[in-house]
């Protein structure tokens, strides 16, 4: 028994310093690999059709976090084949929790991609890697269709395969390949949404949400939208390539 006291001793000061310790950035040619890498998933359609889940799992954790952080109760998340997601909690259909939580959606992908783009800035690699798979692992317990529960696991393994058994360099180059991800995938959906609106298939979007909820016109709403994944993208971008 003392012994594996010991070794827990031994592990757990090792596994902090792991986790608050920061690591070498890697090289420019790295991170303009993995820039042109994040380019080539989100600028071609039929690639943007398959990685767009990946940022449906980032907006949907975004409604849910922000439903949970303002009260609400968060009852499931659904995620859906076509790239479509759902989010459902119970509370007031009004009020200020009612507007964060439509409001995170779009939001979510390109500041997670400003966060992720601060922590590689600082040099806290592990800590970004380990962060995204507790909140992964967290959204996991929220999933309600196979399909959506699927996805997300998947996602998750990936993170953890990566922070505990790949190298130093291939961890860089992973992290910064997802946060270069959020950041150029988080702009996209936003143009999408205006390009729905504009023929009038997206009466039910959150901007229109939005809009039913505060009386301000939902072109605002998009305005917004816009205006944070773009300002993300910049500020993200300097970050990652440290000017």
């Amino acid at each position: 028994m003392k012994s594996m006291d010991s070794l827990a001793a031994l592990a757990l000061p090792d596994l902090w310093g792991r986790l608050t310790g920061t690591q070498s950035d890697p090289d420019l040619w790295v991170v303009c690999a993995t820039l042109a890498a994040a380019l080539a998933v989100v600028v071609p359609h039929p690639l943007w059709r398959l990685s767009r889940n990946a940022i449906t799992i980032a907006h949907e954790g975004g409604h849910g976090l922000v439903a949970l952080l303002t009260g609400r109760t968060l009852t499931g998340i659904r995620l859906h084949s076509d790239t479509s997601g759902l989010t459902l909690s119970r509370g007031k259909p009004y009020g200020l929790g009612m507007i964060l939580t439509a409001a995170a959606g779009y939001t979510a992908p390109p500041l997670l991609g400003l966060g992720g783009a601060a922590l590689l800035g600082a040099g806290r690699i592990t800590l970004l890697l380990w962060a995204a798979t507790a909140l992964l692992l967290a959204m996991l317990v929220m999933i309600r269709n196979a399909y959506g529960a699927l996805t997300v696991l998947l996602a998750c393994g990936t993170f953890l395969l990566v922070s505990w058994l790949a190298g130093p360099q291939v961890q860089a180059a992973f992290a910064y390949a997802v946060v270069w991800f959020l950041l150029l995938g988080g702009v996209r959906p936003a143009f999408e949404l205006q390009a729905k609106r504009r023929h009038a298939g997206a009466g039910d979007s959150d901007a229109d949400q939005l809009s039913r909820l505060t009386h301000v016109p939902a072109g605002l709403w998009l305005f917004l939208f816009h205006a944070v994944s773009l300002c993300s993208l910049t500020g993200g971008g300097r970050w990652l390539l440290g000017l």
